[in-house]
């Protein structure tokens, strides 16, 4: 079963969450903590499989939390778990290569983010990409600074099917959904991926779902 640490200030939410994961099977709580400097000490003791932990927080907040645990721990599944839709919190848990950014409107939402961070996938629903799609200093009109955004050189490379990839990986579907959307294999649909990876010189799906977002 998957191991899970759950760090967030209110314990109501630690239970509530903890609850339903073992409830259904999904993953057995390891440990629970209520602020960041607790989460980064309880980390080097015992690791999880996914780390699930809230942004504001007395003494250090989650992303601070965040950016210690993968300087010692590289490979730590975190998901960002919040009810702040905040484009700065955001753009840096994708910086900081966190493995998704999930929106607290519905503890059950946990179960397939959970799964699917443990399957290798990263975790951005609709409201968080949307947040992302607008650079901070752009007009509700779609500019900035009264200049249209234009398609960055790099997109311009692509395929048409390569940028049916694309776009469906900025609307955040796994492989398996961009699959029978565009008829193609998952074998495929991940080849097509690292086709893109390479002529974009983009590092990973998360931070081409940013960039193809910023751009269109």
């Amino acid at each position: 079963m998957i191991s899970v640490a759950i760090v967030d200030d209110d314990p109501i939410v630690c239970s509530s969450i903890g609850t339903i994961l073992t409830a259904t099977h999904t993953a057995a709580v390891l440990w629970t903590a209520h602020d960041g400097a607790t989460a980064i000490r309880e980390y080097g003791r015992h690791v999880p499989d996914v780390l699930l932990i809230d942004v504001q927080m007395p003494d250090m907040d989650g992303l601070d939390a965040s950016a210690r645990i993968l300087d010692a721990h590289p490979d730590a599944r975190i998901l960002i778990l919040t009810t702040f839709a905040d484009a700065d919190y955001i753009r840096r848990a994708v910086q900081l290569h966190t493995k998704g950014y999930l929106i607290k409107q519905d503890v059950s939402s946990v179960i397939p983010a959970v799964q699917a961070v443990m399957a290798g996938q990263v975790v951005l629903g609709a409201e968080v990409l949307g947040q992302l799609a607008m650079p901070a200093s752009a007009a509700d009109d779609g500019t900035t600074d009264g200049v249209p955004l234009a398609e960055d050189e790099r997109f311009a490379r692509l395929t048409e099917r390569e940028r049916d990839v694309a776009m469906l990986v900025a609307e955040g579907c796994d492989n398996r959904q961009i699959a029978a959307q565009l008829h193609l294999s998952e074998g495929t649909v991940r080849n097509r991926i690292s086709d893109i990876l390479a002529k974009t010189n983009i590092p990973n799906r998360t931070k081409l779902a940013v960039e193809w977002l910023s751009c269109h």
